[in-house]
């Protein structure tokens, strides 16, 4: 075990440094890492950030793309030949065919590479010719990411604070009644224990539906092959005496077995080696939900970039010792749904619900960013009279229908405390406001000859993101 222990240390060692040689002497990567919680967008986000990359005309934010110093993006075979490739021809398909519609959404880790060739800026233009970089960009669901704040947890600490969450949510009363008829001391019966944890994962499904975000076990929900194994056949309980052989006993051998046998070999894996992050989020969806929704994202993105705070846990201080993120983007999703005048109180929404994780990970020495974007626009934006009152709405297709439909979704607060201070006391419903969503699909494009898909913001994060690389 010792043996093994080191030796893995060392291997971690050895590719960092390579990594490291290989950036200085031959040709930079860029690991990009693409999360986000459930219908965030990072399938539309990744897609349209190759696709505006491969034609730039749509990038003026970009300043590499503005003063034409790349002169060429083109897509390469990735890097990693365990890890599946990023499909971004039928993605693309999908949002720019004849009969557009939004792809089918992240279940499982993805990498796509794009290479950049990019003359430098300055001085070093005359002395040397243009560079090859090379981006890879990681993609993976962030139901998996939440399972970083159990590796600080014992299974009576995460079932305390998960059975406490359930118990204000109406998704699990049929958990709730199932447990209440369940003996945690009585011996391990695995019927019981498969129906105990059927019920909890349909309990994490509904409040992900319903706007809810942090939902763990993270992998309950996407299980890939793991589907059925004892690492993903337990569910919280409550506090007791159980002995040897027992529900309870049984249940914490498991919830530390999936950290182990599932949650560190993913971070170690793929979340060691990433250097810019961006987390996407729908806050307008959580918005719309109510305040109890919109303070489970706070927590949850709270516990998610927790992975940012070197020392907060044994494991990670290892994982993260010789690579750490050093620009994360706090990107909240779907501008388009709003008119671009309530952009910037979008902004100021996200920047304060991650107001907390911002602050460890400038700690921790990562430089950060809140943002409203818009990967992909399918809205235009209209003003109209409305009962003689002008009002400034959007317009696309519904994506249930595919009739046209205008939206003025509730004018957000100019201060983030009007929704951020109800959400945190516990408020059933917005009591000065209400937030409407509508779910568009994409509109029609016709693409001029180098011009990406439309979208807002995205060549300003990307910016952010890469831009320093480029130079």
């Amino acid at each position: 075990m010792v043996i093994g222990t080191i030796a893995d240390a060392v291997g971690r060692q050895i590719e960092g440094v390579t990594q490291g040689v290989s950036g200085l002497f031959f040709e930079p990567v860029i690991r990009l890492g693409v999360t986000g919680l459930s219908r965030a967008g990072k399938t539309v986000f990744i897609t349209s950030l190759v696709a505006n990359l491969l034609d730039r005309g749509r990038m003026p934010g970009l300043e590499a793309a503005r003063s034409g110093r790349i002169e060429a993006v083109y897509l390469q075979p990735q890097p990693d030949d365990t890890v599946p490739r990023f499909d971004f021809e039928a993605h693309l398909d999908a949002l720019t065919g004849p009969a557009p519609h939004w792809p089918e959404s992240t279940r499982s880790v993805s990498e796509l590479r794009l290479s950049m060739r990019v003359r430098p800026k300055g001085m070093l233009s005359g002395l040397s010719g243009p560079r090859t970089i090379h981006l890879d960009i990681v993609d993976y669901p962030g139901e998996w990411l939440l399972d970083l704040a159990l590796l600080d947890q014992d299974f009576a600490g995460w079932s305390r604070q998960a059975l406490a969450r359930s118990e204000t949510r109406e998704e699990a009363a049929s958990f709730r009644a199932r447990l209440e008829a369940t003996d945690p001391a009585a011996k391990l019966n695995e019927p019981t224990a498969a129906t105990l944890a059927r019920d909890w994962t349909g309990y994490l499904q509904a409040a992900r539906d319903n706007g809810y975000s942090d939902c763990t076990p993270g992998r309950f929900l996407l299980p890939g092959d793991l589907e059925g194994s004892p690492a993903l056949t337990f569910a919280p309980l409550p506090p007791s005496d159980a002995p040897r052989g027992s529900l309870a006993r049984e249940f914490a051998r498991r919830f530390e077995a999936y950290k182990a046998q599932v949650v560190k070999p993913f971070f170690r894996a793929h979340f060691a080696r990433i250097d810019r992050q961006v987390v996407l989020v729908d806050a307008l969806g959580a918005i719309h939900a109510g305040p109890r929704a919109l303070e489970d994202l706070r927590q949850a993105l709270s516990g998610i970039l927790g992975a940012f705070r070197p020392g907060r846990n044994a494991f990670l201080t290892a994982l993260l010792r010789q690579k750490r993120v050093d620009r994360i983007l706090f990107a909240a999703t779907k501008a388009d749904h709003l008119h671009h005048t309530q952009h910037d109180r979008l902004a100021e929404i996200m920047a304060a619900l991650v107001a907390d994780a911002r602050r460890r990970a400038d700690f921790a020495g990562a430089e950060t960013q809140a943002m409203a974007i818009a990967a992909l626009r399918a809205t235009v934006e209209e003003r109209r009279n409305v009962n003689g009152t002008e009002m400034d709405l959007v317009r696309g297709t519904l994506e249930d229908s595919g009739k046209q439909a205008a939206l003025h979704p509730g004018d957000l607060p100019a201060d983030p405390a009007a929704l951020l201070a109800p959400a945190r006391s516990g408020a059933e419903r917005w009591l000065d406001g209400d937030y409407g969503v509508m779910r568009f699909a994409p509109a029609p494009l016709s693409l001029r000859t180098g011009d990406g898909p439309p979208h807002i913001r995205l060549d300003r994060a990307a910016e952010f993101l890469m831009g320093d690389k480029l130079r």
